[in-house]
């Protein structure tokens, strides 16, 4: 006869008739980030959650824009870069991917794009076509 344990009060519940609870597997946020970098195009228009310490007080700081490229895939020391025009002076930064500054990276949009790199954007001053998404 198997006795089943609950392993957080260690009570056994052998001889009763209630059913064993079953929870859910805990949701990895290291693999659902994992899975938003490898999806993660040039040519989305993504919105960045930061991390930013001033002080003693910590608040989120949120930079959306164009990702121009990303480098290394799902590795450690991967990177995606992310350009925006504020004010009229474009403004470009990399962001390291699995990085615990980042809280959340939001995917707003996609464009329709034929490059891996869009560096020529820097010089690029016409819109980029929207491609519609479907989730």
């Amino acid at each position: 006869m198997a006795t089943n344990l609950n392993m957080e009060s260690g009570i056994s519940n052998k001889g009763t008739n209630e059913p064993q609870e079953k929870k859910a597997p805990a949701a990895d946020p290291a693999a659902d980030r994992k899975a938003l970098i490898a999806g993660l195009k040039s040519g989305m228009t993504v919105r960045v959650h930061q991390k930013v310490r001033e002080g003693e007080k910590e608040r989120i700081q949120i930079f959306e824009g164009t990702v121009l490229s990303h480098r290394a895939g799902t590795e450690a020391g991967a990177t995606f870069t992310v350009r925006k025009v504020s004010q009229g002076v474009g403004v470009e930064r990399i962001f390291p991917a699995f990085s615990p500054r980042i809280a959340k990276i939001e995917v707003v949009g996609q464009t329709k794009i034929r490059r891996a790199k869009l560096f020529y954007l820097r010089g690029y001053s016409k819109k980029l076509k929207e491609k519609v998404i479907t989730q």
